[in-house]
């Protein structure tokens, strides 16, 4: 008996997406034309004479339109983490891998590359006939002028992502002047690569095996979760149609053209059940109902739908009832609260932050007239972006006194190092550490004011 070879690998087979034409095709654009417009525009949008949306690491500080966050205020970046993890488990509880289809960026840019090979290369067949061409000047033309142009599209990406980290507008003038860094070149090229890749040549790869969405996504899915479906009873047994009316009378409404196969970006066929390679983009629903149209069959062949309505026959408005079922329930109440939570936590924010370091140098020591000094350094930061007067002063012991000046401005989103100096009479306090408090008032803001604990040391 000859051993049995198993193979753990199946080699690629080349797809080649049908272009879809349909409300869905309609909205997955949209999608695109909205993200892309999102994407490339945010970074050039000016917000208090800055840049709108900028996470500058050079300078600590992430400015979010309005808001100024900084490394302390790091939980509500891992807050709005949160928030999005909980809005995909909500949406695909209920319309499943939607987010997939339409707005990924994966699908966003597959979309807008294919969209360019179209363009240049022509249609499915069109493609596939110049794939199988030997060499000619005329498939080099046509092959450089799509990568020519992915690459462009690739690069201005690359550009646009570093835009988010370091100011745009620096950037692009460090492009017309050549005077890129040594960072931003890798990181343009890096993301520039990694488009070019992913969209141009990985395509249903990366959502077949590097996704790891497309793995645990059924432990989010219910029998109530809108998924791409195929009416089997209604479609089998499939055949083309015959001019023969009794032998069309035989068959089910799936005439069995494989439109559905060729404008799938993945190469399934729906038809054969939901698999983990569906990305929810309803390609398919498209292509069925156009062919259901040119045969006068209903429409809804394959269209989104779940699978309690599948068994029990669900009109849209039963479907819709049982969307808000528990689960949909408690995402949703979590994910209100979490966005009260940090709304609430925002608007309560005290736009001043302020540390008290106890010069280790020098501890308590004895000055002229007998008086106790110990020397303090304020770590003072202004998070808003208002210059903001500052008034500072020092409480917890009898006769407790600011040597140095007692006021200090600080400029929008400036963190200033301002040392003191504070002393006591002799004999007041006790041996050693003695609890005081030092506060920080502004003159602009009566409202504003931050307080710290700190240890005035008294010599032995």
């Amino acid at each position: 008996m000859e051993p049995q070879v198993i193979k753990m690998y199946a080699a690629r087979e080349q797809i080649y997406p049908r272009e879809a034409k349909g409300r869905y095709a309609t909205w997955r654009w949209v999608c695109v034309w909205l993200t892309q417009l999102a994407f490339y525009g945010l970074p050039w949008l000016t917000w208090n004479g800055r840049q709108a949306l900028l996470f500058d690491l050079t300078t600590r500080k992430f400015y979010i339109f309005g808001v100024v966050l900084w490394p302390q205020d790091f939980i509500y970046l891992a807050a709005l983490l949160i928030i999005c993890a909980y809005l995909l488990f909500l949406v695909t509880a209920i319309a499943g891998r939607v987010w997939c289809g339409f707005s990924c960026p994966q699908t966003v840019y597959t979309e807008i590359f294919l969209w360019v090979e179209r363009r240049i290369e022509g249609t499915r067949s069109a493609r596939m006939a110049l794939d199988k061409q030997g060499p000619s000047l005329r498939k080099a033309f046509k092959k450089t002028a799509k990568h020519l142009a992915w690459g462009a599209i690739a690069l201005w990406t690359g550009f646009t992502f570093v835009g988010y980290f370091t100011p745009i507008k620096e950037l692009a003038h460090s492009v017309t002047t050549l005077n890129f860094g040594p960072w931003e070149w890798f990181w343009v090229l890096f993301y520039s690569l990694a488009t070019y890749g992913n969209a141009g040549w990985l395509r249903e790869q990366v959502c077949k095996y590097m996704c790891p969405y497309a793995r645990f996504q059924s432990a989010m899915f219910d029998q109530d979760t809108l998924i791409i479906t195929y009416d089997a009873k209604r479609g089998e047994p499939r055949g083309a149609m015959s001019k023969k009316a009794g032998n069309n009378d035989k068959l089910g409404d799936c005439i069995d053209c494989t439109l559905c196969v060729q404008v799938c970006p993945t190469g399934i066929d729906i038809r054969n059940g939901l698999q983990y390679e569906c990305i929810g983009c309803a390609a398919c629903v498209d292509a069925c109902n156009t062919v259901m149209d040119k045969v006068e069959r209903p429409r809804g062949l394959i269209r989104y739908s779940t699978d309690h309505a599948m068994e029990n026959n669900f009109n849209s408005k039963q479907i819709r009832q049982r969307a808000m079922r528990p689960r949909v329930l408690i995402y949703t109440s979590i994910l209100a609260l979490i966005i009260i939570a940090v709304c609430t936590s925002l608007a309560l924010r005290t736009p001043l932050k302020m540390d008290v370091i106890r010069d280790r140098g020098s501890m308590g020591r004895e000055v002229e007239d007998g008086m106790i000094e110990n020397v303090y350094r304020l770590q003072i930061m202004n998070t808003s972006e208002q210059s903001q007067h500052f008034k500072i002063s020092a409480s917890g012991l009898p006769g407790l006194t600011l040597l140095t000046r007692e006021e200090v401005t600080l400029q929008p989103t400036e963190t200033l190092g301002w040392p003191i100096r504070l002393r006591v009479p002799h004999g007041v306090g006790e041996k050693g550490s003695n609890k005081i408090t030092i506060e920080l008032q502004s003159l602009d803001d009566p409202a504003l004011h931050v307080r710290e604990s700190a240890v005035f040391i008294v010599p032995r």
